[in-house]
């Protein structure tokens, strides 16, 4: 279009007078000094101007603007105004503008609109704002658009960097709470509508304080650096990651609700985070707790849902942390009862509730009893046993672990000095005590009260002790074999395995954790494989190796075959006080026989609940006798026949397909379609739940799934005939107790 502006062209050529000495305003009709004006405007590039023909293309486009993108004329007239231009959409869903080629279809003005410039082959981003208005003749035919525009890229550049730093974390680079709160609370809004489910995991890291404390503050930002890139590694695209602050973390994982899918995630991110870091040559060693909620089922608004998802991380760190949980409302009073646990806790060994029990480890193959290991038990006064599982995370808490550690070195070094022959027993060491700097001297100052020799105590420790400082966990080691104690490394291969532990420490047992023996003998399972690996390792280090939670025959039998030293579990006893520990070396010596069943199957556990049974149209009560992954024993049912089709309903919306294989009197078991799933715990839950979406359409209010038991929807037929019961239900008592 020439170097002439486009405004000199639609006046016609300047007429530029010579300057007169004396200073006159220009008036209003002197368009060509106003012409004049304008080109020098786009000349200094304060703003440029711009405009199309009726089709929307552009004819004119200030030259300065050009020379600024580094374009030419030629890419820009002719291109249709609506793609050289690409409207800001923000990444603020909150913020929604009409795009612009919807205002230009409609003729409308638009004012100050963030754009940026589209151009083929550009290799910068310029953005401006843009200002346009519909041009018509004097009949009212649209001509097209006259504008301006005027470059915002440092603005926009500016703007961007501020919204950045209040939307994230400026350490580790993920959304920070302010972001996720919105887009937990506009996702939620958004997919309530749609009928979707969102699931939201809350993790906490473990003993990310003493890395802090250990190593530095610089050190522990290092870390949450690297924690933040394997949560990238782990979670990819499916959801979104926040830091709330501290070493706090939240994921958002839209349209996910199959809690075999979650569990399996979550221990996925366990995995991941529980790996060694290095950090300015030292080696850090953190773990991780994940508490799982899912809308709709948990709750329906974001202050629900994180509300759910906090109290099952809370269970999940009360459970020993390095686990994770699903929000169920059992929670709500399993808080309760954590906190009058802590309250209770003190006064446990001065009120005589605490006792130990011992678990024979026997020597494979020949069923000779080598030594005991020793387990906490504590009987509360209001609610009966209560699992060290339970109470040992809240004793680590408290600072009540030492206590309760020297307690229970104390009575079992105690006990096994009335044990006949040289038996050992194994006492378990919590890692907080163990980074006492005074317990090789309360182990020596028990040894010597009890005159236990030190050769007849073995300390169980896990790998967690190596999360410490290194050196003092060294110094310690070596003051504990000066003492002549036995030491074992506990639950090997479950969370912080490292090799060059191994080779330091002066272990002489190596435990094979159950969850390894577990499953071993099943198709398919590669868990033998890794008990292999765990034994040769062991053989190549001069230790031996204890397979504990050994239960069936077959499980014995592969275990033994595969060279496990020592075993322990209900294959040969469960746990026993210390007078019928006696009464049984008394009786039977040191020879244990094998009790278990002949196979291993799936683990079944023991429960008394009322659940609901659903056949065709109508509902019975049922006592849950006992469960597993595949089945579960019922009661409560007369004269069931075999390959009945059957809906349990184990409640807060878990509905289970099953059919029954064996059935006697009011007793049956089943067989369910679809395996449940760990919770996390010790229990078990569905895969998937009734959707509060389906209760709603069926008359219920819409709500997060209550405590409780539901129709099965779509089958509570109201209209036309329903069918006659073809059971009779009878009432069962907790006290009950028959096989079939």
């Amino acid at each position: 279009m020439g170097k002439a502006g486009f405004f000199a062209k639609m006046a016609g050529a300047r007429q530029v007078e010579a300057a007169e000495e004396e200073l006159a305003p220009i008036a209003a009709t002197d368009i060509a000094a106003r012409v004049g004006l304008l080109d020098t405007l786009e000349e200094l590039r304060l703003g440029w101007f711009w405009a199309t023909d009726a089709k929307g293309r552009m004819i004119y486009l200030s030259d300065s603007a050009t020379q600024v993108i580094g374009g030419s004329a030629q890419s820009v007239i002719g291109k249709p105004l609506g793609e050289l231009f690409v409207a800001d959409r923000h990444d603020d869903p909150d913020r929604a503008e009409r795009p612009l080629p919807f205002l230009i279809s409609a003729r409308h003005s638009f004012a100050d609109l963030p754009a940026r410039l589209a151009i083929a082959g550009g290799k910068d981003e310029y953005w401006w704002s843009i200002t346009g208005k519909p041009h018509f003749d004097s009949e009212g035919n649209f001509l097209g658009y006259r504008g301006a525009a005027k470059d915002i890229t440092l603005t926009r550049e500016r703007e961007r960097d501020a919204s950045r730093l209040a939307q994230y974390d400026t350490l580790t680079g993920l959304a920070n709470r302010h972001r996720m709160e919105r887009r937990l609370k506009t996702t939620l809004t958004a997919y309530k509508a749609a009928k979707r489910s969102c699931a939201l995991l809350m993790m906490d890291l473990d003993r990310f304080k003493q890395v802090n404390d250990t190593l530095g503050h610089p050190a522990g930002d290092e870390l949450l650096k690297q924690v933040a890139q394997r949560l990238g590694k782990v979670i990819g695209s499916e959801g979104e990651i926040g830091r709330l602050g501290g070493d706090e973390f939240q994921v958002i994982l839209p349209d996910i609700d199959d809690r075999g899918r979650l569990g399996d995630l979550s221990q996925r991110l366990i995995q991941m985070i529980s790996q060694p870091y290095s950090i300015d040559g030292n080696r850090a060693i953190i773990g991780a707790s994940v508490g799982i909620a899912i809308a709709p089922y948990d709750g329906l608004e974001a202050d629900d849902l994180v509300s759910s998802a906090d109290l099952a991380l809370y269970a999940a760190k009360g459970g020993g942390r390095g686990q994770f949980r699903f929000y169920s409302s059992e929670l709500k009073a399993g808080a309760r009862l954590r906190k009058q646990i802590e309250e209770d806790l003190r006064d446990a060994i001065q009120q005589d509730e605490l006792d130990m029990y011992y678990q024979p480890l026997v020597e494979a193959g020949t069923g000779l009893v080598r030594g005991f290991e020793a387990l906490m038990r504590w009987s509360h006064r209001e609610n009966g046993w209560i699992s060290p599982g339970t109470f040992i995370p809240i004793a680590e808490e408290t600072g009540v672990i030492n206590d309760l550690g020297d307690w229970a070195l104390q009575r079992a070094c105690r006990d096994a000095t009335a044990w006949p022959g040289e038996l050992t027993v194994s006492v378990n060491v919590s890692a907080v005590q163990f980074s006492n700097v005074d317990f090789s001297s309360n182990v020596q100052r028990i040894l010597e009260i009890t005159g236990l020799p030190a050769a007849q105590l073995i300390l169980e420790i896990t790998e967690s002790v190596f999360m410490a400082d290194p050196h003092a966990t060294q110094r310690m080691f070596e003051k504990l074999k000066r003492l002549g104690v036995g030491l074992a490394l506990d639950d090997f291969g479950t969370g912080y395995s490292s090799m060059s532990y191994l080779s330091r420490a002066p272990f002489d047992k190596i435990k094979i954790d159950q969850s390894f023996v577990r499953g071993a003998t099943e198709d398919g399972n590669n868990n033998a494989a890794i008990i292999t690996a765990i034994v040769g390792l062991a053989k190549a280090l001069g230790m031996e190796t204890v397979a504990e939670g050994v239960e069936a025959q077959d499980e014995l039998d592969l275990v033994t075959r595969h060279g496990a030293t020592l075993i322990q579990g209900y294959v040969y006893a469960k746990a026993l006080p210390q007078d019928e520990v006696l009464q049984r070396l008394t009786l039977g010596g040191f020879n244990y026989e094998v009790i278990g069943p002949s196979k291993h199957r799936a683990e079944r556990k023991t429960v008394f609940r009322r659940v609901g049974v659903i056949h065709e149209d109508h509902r019975y009560e049922a006592m849950l006798r006992n469960l597993s992954r595949t089945g579960a024993m019922i009661e409560g049912i007369l004269n069931v026949p075999k390959g009945t089709d059957l809906v349990l309903d184990l409640g807060e919306g878990q509905l289970v397909v099953a059919k029954v294989r064996r059935s006697r009197d009011a007793m049956q078991g089943l067989e369910f379609e679809t395996a449940l799933v760990s919770d996390g715990a010790d229990g078990l839950c569905t895969r998937h739940r009734i959707s509060p979406y389906s209760l709603a359409a069926a008359g219920m209010p819409l709500q997060a799934l209550p405590p409780g038991y539901y129709p099965l929807v779509g089958n509570d037929r109201q209209d036309g005939p329903k069918s006659r019961p073809q059971f009779m239900e009878v009432q069962t008592s907790f006290s009950t107790k028959r096989g079939i």
